[in-house]
């Protein structure tokens, strides 16, 4: 089992964003992802978890064990931030 689930908030005008795509499909990491300008519903969600509205915004949840959900891990910003994902994915 993934030690994570991945869910990405991202824009198509945000290059940050477009560099985090390419990351995750050449490691094949599975992802959920939102296109906020084609899911701007979402919008709101991202709000809640990292409170504010910058993409692209990572969420690492665990796997659910027994229906308990431990609060998700988030964090905004692909290329500041490329280690601590490499090493929470176990990339690299």
């Amino acid at each position: 089992m993934a030690k994570y689930q991945l869910e990405i908030y991202t824009r198509p005008t945000c290059s940050d964003c477009q560099d985090l795509k390419k990351f995750l499909q050449s490691h094949r990491i599975p992802h959920k992802q939102y296109d906020l300008s084609k899911q701007p519903a979402k919008e709101g969600d991202l709000k809640k978890i990292t409170g504010s509205r910058i993409v692209p915004a990572l969420v690492f949840s665990h796997p659910s064990l027994l229906g308990l959900v431990k609060k998700p891990k988030s964090m905004i910003g692909f290329e500041r931030n490329k280690e601590e994902i490499m090493k929470l994915l176990k990339v690299g």
